[in-house]
């Protein structure tokens, strides 16, 4: 089975059917790549990277499109290989890595699809000499979280916003640090003492309100503030200040520029920091696994570089005995890669998922994911599970501009 062609499709649609998160973000954009073959079978897969800056995506695409032309399709290890070696000096780590992964992971879909299985199982199967420690747990299923965005205030908003969730069949959900106000935007301390009591009181309400049983965890986006991003001084004042509140973790209370000042967080408190969705190929995550920088890593099965790259990224937080709880905010195609590398890891301990997902999830996803009392099944269609029809990309053209990024002065973000 030989590739005939392999092209990226750019795609915008509502970011979110979620009524609190759509305060803070109206559109999404999004990147796919589509492996054709000589027997008809189509893979599809999906770059993060088209959320942030989906122009780049199409050239990439095409720069490595004549070592996939005519290739055996199979050949998932071998061909990523050469992709990656051929873009040695700007694909190591970064936006080629990124696109990488899309191209990587619809082979795998292909493979699924030719062997009638679910592209988690093949992960197992062929990973399970190279990465014992990783891939010999089967999980019945997986605890899995919705992903909030910001914490929309005042804070009874906040109490709607998880109540929506909760009705929606969660028992997990992560809110963001700090305050978002539809009129003014976010609002987030920088001074340790005030960050700690203000987050503090937020998880102290959210107790309070929803009780002991529900997963809670806090995102602090650190380096994505315009004007705010936390020191170690107020990272580790915030991580005790919310040791009472059972936190499942605390995420990206520092920027990646510091590996040094994740290393001594993780080593001065014991509310479990998490982190990675920014890190790109394993050699970018190898900096942080051997400093210990997270106790709960977040390696994104759209972003990393690829699904085999994704293994060893998990079997390199396994053999450190941290866990790994998978970072997905792409779109249909990204959520089920996350979703099958969950299921193929045995330190998987949480799942993220996008609540009320707009259509960009679910025209492709269907009924693949299936969340029950909280958490999701193992996926059973053959590949990753999705299909990306011609329907839906004549119903949401690409509109260019509709990336998201953080808004500088000279460049803001409308959308």
């Amino acid at each position: 089975m030989r590739i005939t062609d392999v092209s990226a499709i750019l795609l915008t649609g509502p970011c979110t059917l979620d009524p609190y998160l759509s305060e803070a973000r109206k559109l999404r954009s999004a990147a796919f790549i589509r492996i054709q073959t000589d027997n008809g079978l189509v893979g599809i897969g999906e770059t993060y990277g088209g959320y942030f800056f989906p122009e780049s995506v199409p050239a990439i695409v095409d720069f490595f499109k004549p070592i996939l032309i005519g290739a055996e399709a199979d050949n998932i290890a071998e061909l990523w290989q050469r992709m990656y070696h051929c873009g040695n000096f700007w694909c190591r780590v970064g936006l080629g890595a990124i696109v990488l992964t899309g191209i990587e992971a619809a082979l795998w879909d292909i493979k699924g699809k030719t062997l009638g299985q679910p592209v988690y199982k093949l992960l197992q199967q062929e990973y399970a000499k190279a990465f014992p420690q990783t891939s010999l747990k089967e999980h019945a299923k997986l605890p899995c979280y919705a992903t909030g965005g910001p914490s929309n205030y005042p804070i009874d908003k906040l109490a709607g916003k998880i109540e929506y969730y909760r009705s929606l069949g969660f028992n997990g959900v992560k809110v963001g640090a700090g305050a978002y106000y539809k009129e003014s935007g976010s609002e987030i301390a920088s001074e340790p003492q005030a960050a700690a009591d203000f987050e503090a009181d937020k998880l102290r309400f959210i107790r309070e309100r929803f009780g002991n049983d529900l997963w809670l965890m806090l995102d602090a986006h650190m380096g994505n503030h315009a004007k705010t991003t936390w020191g170690l001084e107020t990272a580790t004042a915030v991580a005790n200040a919310v040791k009472p509140y059972d936190l499942f973790f605390l995420e990206e209370p520092l920027h990646y520029t510091r590996p040094d000042l994740y290393a001594e967080l993780c080593h001065n408190t014991t509310t479990p920091i998490a982190g990675g969705e920014c890190l790109t190929a394993p050699c970018e995550w190898q900096t942080f696994i051997e400093g210990n920088c997270f106790h709960v890593g977040q390696p994104d099965a759209a972003f990393v570089s690829g699904l085999g790259p994704f293994m060893e990224i998990a079997s390199g937080l396994a053999a450190k005995n941290q866990s790994i709880a998978p970072h997905a905010w792409g779109a249909g195609a990204a959520q089920m890669q996350n979703i099958h590398c969950g299921f193929a890891c045995a330190n998987t301990v949480m799942l993220e998922v996008a609540p009320a997902y707009g259509p960009l999830h679910s025209e492709l996803i269907g009924d693949s994911l299936q969340l029950k009392n909280g958490y999701i099944l193992p996926p059973e269609k053959p590949g990753l599970g999705i299909e990306l029809t011609d329907e839906t990309i004549r119903k949401f053209p690409f509109v260019p501009g509709s990336g998201e990024f953080n808004s500088v002065p000279g460049k803001i973000l409308s959308t």
